[in-house]
């Protein structure tokens, strides 16, 4: 694995990826993919549930060393990261647990972010009289707060009522216009991929390839019910051919 590379780009290239079973034997989560992004665009990772999407996150971030294949990242890269729960210190407020991570951030640049994720008044608060919803966008300001070149979301929105969903949903796609950044989200939602991506990647069952790649015209833009429908059938159709 390549700690950086030589371009802007983000390059992953995928042989397979196991791990050894409990009953023995080796499970293979990841066959061979690839899979590119350029500089500040925004993809998409759809996939059936245990088909490998985390892991292929846990391999790009370096997490996970153990599998065949290369990734480059951006040059210098600083990486920002929401995983599926905010991983927040309960000890800490919440300026503090945003501190911790991006020391040198100015005070108008966190103001900007807390007013933008409408945590300004919960700077000072701790962990535990958060909201979920509200435990997200902290868990989404100190991924913004080191103003990565390559931001990693691992189904941020999991688990929140549709409505906040779409808030939230709302709220990055503000940050992403506002500071364009290399971004890489898994989610399970077709809909949701459609509206944050530049591109779609539809991924098979484990061991994991790209099924399809699909590219959204005026990514981040309002569109009607029937135009998301059309986008969604079109990307569900590639699955269907593959089986």
């Amino acid at each position: 694995m390549s700690p950086a590379g030589a371009s802007s780009r983000l390059e992953l290239h995928i042989k397979q990826k196991s791990y050894r079973a409990a009953a023995g034997g080796r499970l293979h989560v990841l066959g061979e993919l690839s899979i590119a992004l350029a500089k500040g665009e925004v993809a998409a990772l759809v996939g059936p549930s245990g088909c490998g999407k985390t892991t292929l996150l846990r391999i790009i971030t370096g997490l996970d060393r153990d599998f065949e294949g290369t990734v480059s990242l951006p040059v210098n890269c600083k990486l920002g990261v929401v995983f599926q729960e905010p991983r927040l210190l309960p000890w800490r407020t919440v300026e503090e647990n945003i501190r911790l991570i991006a020391p040198q951030a100015s005070a108008q640049s966190l103001k900007t972010l807390f007013a933008t994720l409408g945590l300004a008044e919960h700077r000072r608060h701790y962990p535990s009289e958060l909201s979920l919803g509200q435990a997200r966008r902290v868990a989404l300001a100190r991924a913004f707060a080191v103003e990565p070149d390559l931001l990693i979301l691992d189904e941020p929105f999991i688990s929140l009522d549709a409505a906040l969903a779409d808030r939230l949903r709302g709220e990055l796609i503000e940050l992403v216009s506002r500071r364009p950044v290399t971004t890489l989200v898994v989610t399970h939602n077709i809909e949701e991929a459609i509206g944050l991506a530049d591109r779609v990647f539809l991924l098979s069952f484990s061991p994991a390839h790209v099924l399809a790649e699909v590219p959204i015209e005026r990514p981040r833009k309002p569109r009607s019910a029937d135009e998301i429908a059309a986008l969604a059938n079109r990307i569900s159709s590639f699955a269907d051919r593959a089986h």
